[in-house]
């Protein structure tokens, strides 16, 4: 059995994913800024965390304690996020520097700081959660994609530079999944561009409704990558992810276009 840290734990993924390795009898540590919202887990034998990924004493806290209890994790699962959506023209560089601490560089130092602890022992397996918005891209998504291609090309880099060490690096891209993803991106969206030249599409972005998978489908690929002895480099699933992602890689930018755009009207 493995000691695991899974960050974001408080709800969607995160929590579904503890849940599963809870299951499968690891030793489970789950870090989010709302601990009370953990509870469930603590009652199943997770070990809670107070962590905001933005904040270095949080951060050193937390990889200080897991390594003074078990020399370091053998698995990491960077699944702390969020989305942010509004138009570039409305959207504040420091909301945009936020999303980017949040989605980039807080799961960065963290990695940084367990990466030693897994050299160490020769071996070790990174998660690091990004999305179909790696590799699309939807109206007034700009930041949020930005934050998650960024994602995907640190990952590449960082998995062939821990290989040599033993340590594996997988990418999970989900599709639309049933969190609370929308409800943190929706009213902030409509705050900053609901009533100005974008407003329209704004409107438009937030009256859709689109089926959505449960959170237990990435959950689900996560543990096949934690278990595997040679796991993949990327694994893909949710609702849209995969035909999304064909258009993109396959119609060409302007087709891919019009068939996003004409989602929005």
């Amino acid at each position: 059995m493995s000691i695991i840290l899974v960050t974001g734990a408080s709800s969607g993924i995160g929590k579904a994913t503890a849940h599963a390795l809870l299951q499968q009898g690891h030793t489970v540590y789950v870090a989010a800024r709302r601990v009370e919202a953990m509870r469930e887990l603590s009652e199943r034998g997770a070990i809670p965390l107070r962590m905001d990924i933005t904040h270095e004493a949080d951060v050193t806290s937390v990889v200080e304690r897991i390594t003074r209890e078990h020399g370091g994790v053998d698995v990491l699962i960077n699944n702390a996020g969020f989305g942010m959506y509004g138009s570039v023209e409305d959207t504040s560089i420091d909301d945009a520097r936020y999303q980017f601490e949040v989605n980039l560089f807080g799961m960065a130092r963290l990695t940084q700081l367990l990466i030693p602890g897994m050299r160490r022992k020769g071996k070790g397996t990174i998660v690091n959660l990004s999305s179909m918005g790696g590799k699309v891209y939807t109206p007034l998504g700009s930041w949020y994609h930005a934050t998650k291609h960024a994602v995907e090309g640190w990952s590449d880099c960082l998995r062939i530079e821990l290989k040599p060490f033993g340590i594996d690096v997988v990418i999970v891209e989900p599709g639309l999944i049933a969190t609370e993803f929308g409800d943190v991106l929706t009213q902030p969206m409509l705050d900053r561009s609901g009533h100005g030249p974008y407003a329209g599409m704004a409107q438009s972005i937030a009256r859709a409704k689109v089926p959505m998978s449960p959170p237990t489908v990435i959950a689900d690929a996560i543990v096949r990558a934690v278990a595997a002895r040679r796991p993949k480099t990327r694994y893909v699933a949710g609702k849209f992810a995969r035909p999304l992602m064909f258009a993109r890689k396959y119609l060409g930018d302007r087709l891919y276009d019009r068939l996003i755009m004409s989602q929005v009207g």
